[in-house]
């Protein structure tokens, strides 16, 4: 198993700039492929970012393409998003996901997560 502890959520002003950290423990960090999905009020959870074991390869939606950058340290058991530029529809609770058994083609369906972190809150306001 592995526990995710989400970080770095908080209040900014449209515009502005964020870094959520999810911090792992557990099974080996590198053996997980990683996603960070969001939901607001209302709204179904949605993929945001994925990235796979080793870190070569990195997944967006287009709403966040070229504004969100995700990373990950594995030495650290620590996977990153950095939020640019942000929006107030961007305002949602982000949760880090965790498996090791995902496959590229999979790799955006929150459905195929096995781990999830409690999340953390982000509010953008205008």
């Amino acid at each position: 198993q592995v526990q995710l502890v989400e970080s770095g959520g908080g209040l900014v002003q449209a515009g502005g700039s964020l870094r959520l950290s999810c911090a792992a423990s557990g099974r080996t960090f590198s053996s997980y492929a990683m996603g960070w999905f969001r939901q607001a009020p209302g709204k179904e959870r949605e993929f945001v970012a994925a990235i796979s074991r080793g870190g070569g390869s990195t997944y967006y939606a287009d709403s966040v393409k070229g504004r969100f950058t995700i990373s990950r340290d594995n030495a650290k058991n620590t996977v990153y998003l950095q939020m640019n530029s942000l929006k107030p529809e961007d305002t949602a609770v982000y949760y880090c996901a965790a498996d090791a058994d995902i496959n590229n083609y999979d790799i955006m369906n929150r459905f195929e997560y096995d781990y999830w972190g409690q999340g953390t809150q982000v509010t953008v306001s205008s």
